[in-house]
């Protein structure tokens, strides 16, 4: 296999951000809207690049997720990559994933959502998953990150970790942020913010 695609998640392969719609299918949507105006102070902290993305992604799980069990976390996200992902799927995306597919090429999502709620789906279509990874203590979710958030370069980092990139021929990239732009400059053929309705 001479070719591998890297794709992220998060509004590349679909229209929303999968962590508020996996709160959302966990919580409800009245306990999210709770939880956002109590978070409120650390969200305008982190708009105002005051408090580190890792930090309010961490507070975000553990109000919302601490202290479940990692057995109810995961039957929840696998439930919902089986009734709520695939409606915000951009079709686009889908498309090219299986021409990826069908031309025998290695396929891999890198993405910062944790694995819990991607690499279930991934599965389902038998590609490849690098995400981020939540902590458990006692079979319970912390509401902390194992290591550091997959973004930025820690998706490049992640992805070495992994894959001897001097055995591709042809490398593909596709993302949508600037947390992308990273893993973009490894490819051969890069796109940004694809999939998209002109």
């Amino acid at each position: 296999m001479t070719t591998i695609a890297f794709f992220d998640f998060d509004g590349t392969i679909t229209q929303k951000d999968t962590l508020w719609e996996i709160i959302r299918f966990h919580r409800g949507s009245m306990r999210m809207y709770l939880g956002v105006v109590k978070l409120l102070p650390a969200l305008i902290r982190f708009k105002l690049k005051q408090l580190p993305a890792q930090e309010m992604k961490q507070r975000v799980f553990r109000y919302y997720f601490g202290e479940m069990t990692e057995e109810d976390f995961n039957a929840g996200c696998a439930d919902f990559c089986r009734n709520r992902l695939p409606t915000i799927i951009r079709p686009q995306a889908l498309t090219a994933i299986r021409k990826h597919q069908e031309q025998g090429h290695r396929i891999v999502v890198v993405t910062a959502s944790a694995e819990n709620w991607v690499s279930p789906w991934c599965a389902s279509l038998q590609i490849g998953c690098i995400g981020t990874r939540l902590e458990t203590r006692d079979a319970r979710i912390s509401g902390n990150i194992l290591g550091i958030n997959c973004n930025g370069t820690e998706k490049v980092n992640r992805i070495r970790q992994q894959f001897r990139l001097e055995d591709y021929q042809e490398i593909f990239a596709y993302g949508d942020s600037e947390g992308d732009k990273p893993m973009l400059a490894l490819a051969h053929h890069a796109a940004f913010r694809p999939f998209r309705d002109k």
